[in-house]
């Protein structure tokens, strides 16, 4: 993918539901910090009407952004995302952290889609190759939960 510190790496960003069914997925370099492809991760869901956007965003302190935040307001979304222990102190009130207690579902999905070897260690040096593999799994994970 694209070049780090260490050597080449890639991150997958995944926007799932409420109880952990994959949406949207985003594979991108790793050079590029988290906050910078929240839109862009976002942009892959596809909700039919009448609801066409989340309610409420819940992310980890990866994405502490104050302009990030205030992004997510303006498009109607209510961040849920954490200060970062380093961050310096803020003017105003602390973020409603209410609906962070769900993000173990977010940590779980990555576990269901860790049951696939071939997503666990990544053999595929191609990015487009790897989302395809992703994206094959994502309805995979949806016909366990219906049958399950």
């Amino acid at each position: 993918m694209g070049l780090t510190r260490r050597g080449k790496g890639s991150k997958v960003m995944m926007v799932v539901e409420g109880q952990g069914l994959p949406l949207g997925v985003l594979v991108a370099s790793a050079q590029r910090s988290e906050v910078r492809r929240v839109e862009e991760a976002l942009q892959r869901v596809r909700v039919p009407r009448p609801r066409s956007r989340p309610r409420e965003l819940v992310a980890d302190k990866g994405y502490d952004s104050e302009a990030l935040r205030r992004r997510l307001r303006a498009r109607g979304i209510k961040p849920c995302i954490p200060w970062r222990k380093n961050a310096l102190a803020r003017p105003g009130r602390k973020p409603d952290l209410g609906g962070y207690r769900k993000r173990w579902v977010v940590e779980r999905t990555f576990a269901w889609l860790g049951s696939f070897r071939l997503l666990l260690v990544r053999w595929e040096r191609r990015a487009h190759i790897y989302l395809a593999f992703l994206l094959l799994a994502c309805p995979l994970l949806l016909l366990r939960a219906i049958s399950g």
